[in-house]
């Protein structure tokens, strides 16, 4: 039982691995309150605002889970929170950039190209939160 409990914790000190879980958590939270959002909201404020509110909803939770689980950085609370909306603007983006061109452009099937997709944007925002979100220096990849 010690050694699963050392690897575990040796597996979590890796901050790319909080982060994989922390968005994977992000994404079911995500889909979930959008969801239950469609379901409460939808016949008083349409879709738009639907999508609005539950992209709010789940920046914030995506924010708080990356700043006390992966990121833990101290204080800053509205200037991290501000440059979140930053690197999610930009990830959406690269989303869209990338799809039009895997997709559009070369030819590739929409399964490969948003999964490539996927992947680039998911480094990419990682990176994004690592450098500007949280404002860390020096090596991204380390432990903590």
């Amino acid at each position: 039982m010690r050694l699963l409990t050392s690897n575990l914790s040796a597996w979590l000190a890796v901050k790319p691995t909080r982060y994989l879980i922390a968005g994977a958590w992000n994404t079911a939270f995500g889909y979930a309150i959008g969801v239950l959002l469609y379901l409460l909201l939808i016949q008083d404020v349409g879709i738009v605002w639907v999508g609005i509110l539950a992209n709010v909803i789940s920046i914030t939770m995506s924010f708080v889970v990356y700043k006390l689980f992966v990121f833990q950085t101290k204080g800053n609370w509205l200037r991290e929170y501000l440059r979140s909306y930053v690197v999610y603007g930009g990830s959406g983006a690269l989303s869209i950039v990338l799809l039009w061109l895997l997709v559009g452009q070369l030819g590739f099937n929409i399964w490969i190209g948003q999964a490539a997709a996927i992947l680039l944007v998911v480094l990419a925002s990682y990176i994004g939160h690592a450098r500007f979100t949280f404002k860390e220096g020096g090596n991204i990849w380390r432990r903590s």
